[in-house]
């Protein structure tokens, strides 16, 4: 156990409540740590069910930052500063979600894939996020997206 409560996980059902405590966002940080501590057996059928929940909690809080994103930028009013915060905040949730697919615990070439999906989907984010600010004629949205980049981690 760490130090924060979290149990390194072994077994497909500890997973399971580290998991849940991800999908939460009980202590991320603690739950990171636990995660990559931990050891799962690669065998068949734990390995597709682990790899499921994974999968759903991870696309789980890409749609809720995604989603939290939205509600900023609306309430934004336009304002640099708080654009940029939400470009910040959206960045560090996907890095860390990144984090969370790159697990000693899962075989390399998952691994990778799992960790690809993370990255093609904030990949996909920063291009739309440019392809709508070309739509301000100002030319400022395009650069606070640019500068700010939600793929950069």
């Amino acid at each position: 156990m760490l130090t924060t409560g979290i149990e390194v996980p072994k077994t497909y059902s500890e997973w399971v409540q580290v998991l849940d405590a991800l999908k939460r966002k009980v202590d991320d940080e603690a739950v990171l740590s636990a995660m990559q501590e931990g050891t799962i057996e690669w065998q068949t059928g734990v390995a597709e069910r682990f790899t499921k929940k994974l999968i759903d909690v991870v696309n789980y809080r890409m749609n809720i930052a995604s989603d939290k994103f939205q509600k900023e930028i609306g309430r934004s009013n336009g304002q640099e500063r708080a654009i940029v915060q939400a470009l910040l905040a959206l960045r560090k949730e996907l890095c860390f979600l990144s984090k969370t697919m790159n697990l000693p615990a899962i075989p390399e070439k998952d691994r990778l894939q799992y960790y690809q999906m993370v990255i093609s989907q904030a990949n996909s984010m920063q291009n739309s996020l440019e392809e709508s600010a070309k739509k301000d004629r100002s030319g400022k949205l395009a650069s606070i997206v640019r500068n700010n980049k939600v793929n950069s981690f």
